[in-house]
């Protein structure tokens, strides 16, 4: 009987000892835009509870975002704002950005008793070049016959860190103005010549909501969560167009550049709104550095393409417009070129 008893002890002994160690949750760091934290937040989550991977999201702007991942301190960066060639051709490693989605830029105010309010291109640049001070300017009076303004200061606001946000905004701009164009010109972070500023979107919703005359861009959803007053916008055909799903997504009905870096401000489209435009995640296209590990990577990718297709179906309940077509394809081509020593991490 004795010898029965050790013997099972010794064969339990040796099953606990060979089963495997409990693996450890795989975490993915992410840092960048603020335009799409909201999406991303819904998203992230969910993808948490389907796969078992944990994204650990800093929304610090598009700015802070690229310099994570150019630190390599980071699994991935997301930025309003794509690249340019020159910021490219100074990283070490080929980096790609992968479309997430589309949104739009509102210009959001806060003028008692006012809830609608129409802006010509000239307006806006006007506002921001300190040249329309008053709510009840004839510029703004003739672009809303039949409302009452008031002779209140317009109190302008933008972001304070560098912003996939501005850069929508001031790629706008510098389209639209000549001499925004020459004075100012577009980037993530601009020499204002007038403007309060906060930092984020949900900064500038939050000062635009807190100042009689205030005036602000930011993301649609904050406005929307907000439920804040924001404007319509009269676009290169003309007409006066209110940031909506069906308008963003129109101002995006263009082909696609092969890397996905490209502008729909300004679009030439009769129903577009006109300062909309892509949000990317910015990964290095060869993820062997810093000793990454594997299963990481594949999570990571497996990550990229989730937000393409499956993901997709978050992107209007929280108001940004979903990828067309043309970019869901762009966009497979490019994860599929994400490498690892050499060879496609993703194979679908």
């Amino acid at each position: 009987m004795r010898k029965i008893f050790l013997a099972v002890v010794v064969c339990v002994a040796s099953l606990w000892i060979s089963l495997p160690a409990e693996s450890k949750e795989v975490e993915l760091l992410g840092a960048g835009a603020t335009f799409p934290y909201p999406l991303y937040s819904k998203m992230f989550d969910v993808y948490h509870k389907q796969k078992g991977v944990k994204i650990n999201y800093q929304a610090i702007g598009s700015g802070g975002g690229i310099r994570q991942l150019s630190n390599k301190t980071v699994d991935f960066g997301a930025s309003d704002a794509f690249m340019g060639d020159e910021a490219l051709a100074k990283s070490d490693k080929e980096i790609l950005h992968v479309p997430i989605c589309l949104g739009a830029v509102v210009v959001a105010f806060n003028v008692p008793g006012i809830s609608e309010m129409k802006f010509t291109p000239e307006i806006i640049a006007g506002i921001y070049l300190g040249k329309i001070k008053e709510w009840n300017d004839p510029a703004i009076a003739e672009a809303n016959p039949g409302v009452k303004l008031p002779g209140m200061k317009i109190i302008a606001v933008r972001r304070s860190d560098g912003s996939g946000t501005t850069f929508i905004f001031t790629d706008y701009l510098a389209k639209i103005s000549k001499e925004w164009s020459e004075k100012v010109g577009r980037g993530k972070a601009v020499n204002w010549p007038a403007a309060l500023g906060a930092k984020g979107n949900a900064g500038v919703a939050g000062m635009v909501r807190q100042l009689p005359g205030g005036i602000g861009y930011i993301e649609l959803a904050y406005a929307v969560q907000n439920r804040m007053a924001i404007g319509s916008i009269k676009n290169k055909s003309g007409n006066f167009i209110k940031p909506s799903l069906e308008s963003t997504s129109l101002a995006a009905n263009i082909e696609m550049p092969a890397d996905a870096r490209v502008s729909v401000t300004d679009t030439a489209s009769e129903q577009g709104y006109p300062i909309s435009g892509f949000t990317w995640i910015l990964v290095y296209k060869e993820q062997d550095y810093k000793g990454r590990d594997k299963e990481k990577i594949d999570a990571m990718v497996d990550l990229l393409s989730w937000m393409t297709f499956q993901g997709q179906a978050f992107v209007k309940p929280l108001h940004y417009a979903p990828l067309p077509d043309k970019a869901v394809q762009v966009s497979k081509k490019i994860i599929e070129s994400i490498t690892f020593k050499g060879e496609k991490v993703w194979q679908k």
